[in-house]
């Protein structure tokens, strides 16, 4: 399986990626120190659709409350277990159908880029849980000291695309207590949820600011979210921050007991759009991007 490693080429820092998994992040490294959770590895991610490093959430980022959606006027039955579905401890289908997909073409390939797309139109089982044909292209630079994820989808089909992807970059500080982890974020909506970790519809808002992280953990849902809004954590002398330049109006915090990582993450729509509502969408015939980035 092929590894494409990129290096910043003004500075220490260097990145990985697996298009034949996925197009998942595997590392990001500052003069070799890790900052991306390995949790339990890539083989775990191919196995059995375990995330790890930096995945893509495609077609929709988080859970849905059931196993059937409309969306653009279509009618779809999902069933976990079957064309890529996963589910959830409580059934509920989770985080899309691109888990470790093999299928990703690589179109570029440079010292400090990667560019590669897959014709989602072109697989029936991949359109057996989302029924909207359009080619999905992702570019990743690294320049800066900042990793920027670039997706696009471009609708080929009859029908727009419902945008409610995401991603779940596993940030970690190794060498440093995770106690004494500074987290800091802008001014957020936070958007309760119930026992299952779906919206309930209450939602409050929260000034921007910053915490350490102490024995609390996170698995809570923002919406609103503007563009070029900053997160970050900070300890030991070193700073990561992840950046939702455009296209990402609801975030994810995720920081998991027992574990020594937390993930901002950068969410196309809010967790259940795809049955709820409010969502954007790639119009017939037309493109649509997001754009976030992780700075070091």
């Amino acid at each position: 399986m092929h590894v494409v490693t990129l290096r910043d080429p003004s500075s220490s820092v260097a990145a990985q990626f697996v298009p034949e998994a996925g197009m998942i992040g595997t590392s990001l490294t500052d003069a070799g120190v890790e900052l991306l959770g390995q949790r339990r590895g890539l083989q775990a991610y191919l196995g059995a659709g375990k995330t790890m490093g930096l995945p893509i959430l495609y077609p929709w980022a988080n859970r849905l409350s059931g196993n059937e959606y409309v969306a653009e006027d279509v009618s779809v039955t999902l069933r976990p277990g079957e064309n890529g579905v996963r589910a959830d401890p409580s059934g509920l289908p989770i985080h899309g159908v691109l888990a470790a997909y093999p299928g990703w073409r690589v179109t570029t390939e440079s010292v400090n880029e990667l560019a590669a797309e897959l014709d989602f139109g072109a697989d029936p089982v991949l359109l057996a849980s989302f029924p909207f044909p359009h080619r999905l292209a992702m570019q990743v630079r690294l320049q800066e000291r900042t990793l920027s994820v670039r997706t696009t989808v471009t609708a080929t089909g009859d029908r727009a695309v419902p945008l409610c992807f995401g991603y779940h970059p596993y940030l970690q500080l190794p060498g440093t207590h995770r106690a004494d982890w500074l987290i800091e974020t802008p001014p957020l909506r936070h958007a309760a949820l119930d026992q299952h970790g779906l919206p309930t519809g209450d939602t409050d808002s929260l000034p921007g600011g910053s915490q350490r992280l102490g024995d609390n953990t996170f698995d809570d849902l923002y919406d609103q979210v503007a563009d070029g809004a900053v997160f970050a954590v900070s300890a030991g002398g070193r700073r990561i921050q992840v950046h939702f330049e455009q296209g990402y109006p609801a975030a994810q915090i995720f920081a998991p007991p027992g574990e020594d990582v937390i993930c901002f993450e950068p969410m196309a729509a809010a967790t259940d759009a795809l049955r709820r509502g409010g969502y954007r969408s790639a119009a017939l015939g037309e493109s649509a991007s997001a754009v976030f980035s992780i700075r070091i």
